[in-house]
């Protein structure tokens, strides 16, 4: 398959893994990947660790590329879309990952290239390792290919779903933000085993693979949590002891609320 060049528009951490993780999968190389960023720190570090072009300049990666990642901030996006329309080319696709910007918004900024093919996008930053979870879904004028190309990219650094625009914030609420209550749940599991009597660092170790050995455990069979849950909850035993006292405590609850709260936060930032 034909390699992508592609341009990113923003080197921090979503763009760095992006990079990284097509240059991997051998879907781009480095020298068909162009970065820009306002930080020489981040052009240094992504030109030693990648071996990709950088540029301070966001029209200059988008030049030739078959796809414009837009990896910014929704807070500037605003500002920095306008000026790059001009440098759009004909069939380019422009992947946003911004979180909260609509691809109306998108398009709006973009208008003066004419119909835009816009996909917008929801990673989260397992990308980093390769274990994303990203949904995708098309503005007005997308077409099959651009969804395939989109596909194709984060396919790299993880999983892909479609999904209906109107679902993008609470995707964004889910998966997006995510791993940051994942990462809250496996400290506090690890500072109950310290509580309990285990050095800090086994306990890390114990709450992390127990983690992705129950998501792997859902993934790959296919079964619900309630069921897979029941089938290590004995009566009587330890486990439901321990489901209990964290229904009470209300966790299930905490987590929902969570997601409903960051899913607000999307719509704020897309608005």
């Amino acid at each position: 398959m034909e390699k992508l060049r592609i341009g990113i528009i923003g080197g921090g951490q979503m763009g760095t893994a992006l990079a990284g993780g097509l240059v991997r999968a051998g879907v781009a190389t480095a020298d068909s990947i162009v970065v820009s960023d306002v930080a020489q720190a981040a052009r240094d570090r992504l030109g030693a660790e990648l071996g990709v072009t950088t540029t301070d300049d966001n029209g200059r990666a988008m030049d030739g590329a078959d796809v414009a990642i837009i990896a910014l901030k929704p807070q500037v996006i605003g500002a920095a879309l306008p000026p790059l329309a001009a440098r759009l080319g004909l069939g380019q696709t422009v992947l946003s990952i911004a979180a909260g910007v609509t691809t109306a918004r998108l398009e709006e900024l973009l208008a003066a290239a004419g119909s835009v093919h816009v996909v917008r996008a929801m990673p989260n930053t397992a990308a980093l390792i390769g274990a994303g979870m990203a949904a995708i879904c098309p503005g007005r004028h997308a077409t099959e290919e651009d969804m395939a190309r989109a596909e194709r990219i984060l396919s790299a650094v993880g999983r892909v779903v479609r999904v209906e625009e109107r679902q993008m914030d609470a995707v964004t609420g889910l998966s997006g933000s995510g791993p940051g209550y994942v990462y809250t749940v496996i400290e506090a599991l690890a500072d109950g085993g310290v509580k309990m009597g285990l050095p800090k660092p086994l306990a890390l170790v114990l709450a992390a693979q127990t983690t992705l050995g129950a998501a792997r455990m859902v993934l790959e069979t296919g079964e619900h949590p309630a069921v897979l849950r029941d089938r290590v909850t004995s009566p009587g035993g330890t486990t439901i002891a321990g489901l209990h006292a964290a229904e009470a405590a209300g966790i299930r609850n905490a987590l929902m609320a969570a997601v409903e709260a960051a899913t607000h936060r999307s719509k704020e930032l897309g608005g």
